[in-house]
């Protein structure tokens, strides 16, 4: 059986906000070129996503601006939602795409078909809240995700990891108040969006680090923050937004990881899968700019989900 499953679909290639914007199609394109390269792709169990349905979307996101998205969706042209987030004729058929995929994965992995998934899909979706498009993302692909889990699934406690260099304020804002979800963030601090460093909670375990901070930061924020709030816990499923931009080389953010960091991550994070979720992991492509560094690092990533040995 192959035990890792690759969720993506054609239409994430067609959004584009503009012509030059670091979001681009070119970012799916790195990561699944990469895989095929190293010889991963061919372990990976290959699903297209289905489109999410406004019922799957509104279980965290209000019914208004989902039909307000629907609305907005333009025949030709760009429509600007937010200073930062632009939708053209393809835009809403990615992004319910993307938001389908982490559901797909979500069933995967609740059904034993896979152990875990990688959703390579974009619109990113971990800074869009239940009213609002922000920072490129326009519905949010995990929370969709988690709160399948646990409308179709009865799963009780529900686990996000959030390494992107931003912080996920979407997400936050969609489960701040729900005590059967934890969200663990790491970010860039002071640093877009702005929030996460004073918003600490029981079940927000959000850990601002210092521009130029690496290796021995991320470790510690991961042993010393997240996994005594996770051992507590204990997770049913775990769900990881997986931004690429802490890397070094990205030229959006200024930490700097390398490819073996997002390895060390993403084991620890099986380890904590294993103790608690029975091994139940989906991971969602979010941030990652250089392509160079995201289809190393996503890589890197998607190796270790694979159980497949680092290359020498």
């Amino acid at each position: 059986m192959k035990t890792t499953a690759y969720i993506s679909h054609p239409d994430t290639l067609l959004h584009v906000m503009d012509g030059n914007h670091p979001e681009s199609p070119a970012r799916i394109t790195a990561i699944k070129n990469a895989l095929i390269q190293k010889g991963t792709y061919s372990k990976l169990a290959v699903y297209e996503a289905p489109p999410a349905t406004d019922a799957q979307l509104q279980r965290v996101h209000s019914a208004a601006y989902v039909q307000k998205i629907r609305a907005l969706s333009p025949k030709a042209g760009l429509v600007r939602l937010d200073a930062d987030t632009a939708m053209g004729p393809m835009s809403l058929s990615a992004a319910l795409h993307a938001s389908g995929a982490v559901v797909l994965a979500t069933d995967l992995v609740m059904q034993g078909k896979v152990r875990n998934a990688f959703c390579c899909v974009r619109p990113p979706g971990h800074h869009a809240g239940r009213e609002n498009s922000a920072g490129f993302c326009i519905f949010n692909h995990i929370a969709v995700g988690v709160a399948h889990a646990m409308e179709k699934y009865a799963i009780k406690r529900a686990a996000i990891i959030d390494f992107d260099v931003h912080h996920g304020d979407g997400t936050e804002d969609i489960f701040k108040n729900n005590p059967r979800v934890m969200l663990c963030s790491t970010f860039q601090h002071p640093f877009y969006p702005h929030k996460g460093f004073d918003s600490r909670t029981a079940t927000m375990i959000n850990v601002p680090l210092a521009a130029k901070s690496g290796r021995a930061e991320i470790q510690h924020a991961f042993e010393h923050e997240f996994l005594p709030a996770l051992d507590q816990f204990k997770p049913e499923i775990i769900y990881i937004s997986a931004g690429f931009d802490a890397h070094a080389n990205d030229p959006l953010a200024n930490l700097n990881l390398v490819d073996a960091d997002y390895r060390w991550m993403t084991e620890f994070i099986m380890n904590i899968a294993k103790a608690h979720a029975q091994d139940r992991i989906i991971s969602s492509l979010e941030g990652g700019y250089d392509l160079n560094a995201l289809s190393g690092a996503a890589g890197s990533h998607i190796e270790a989900l694979c159980g497949e040995a680092p290359a020498q």
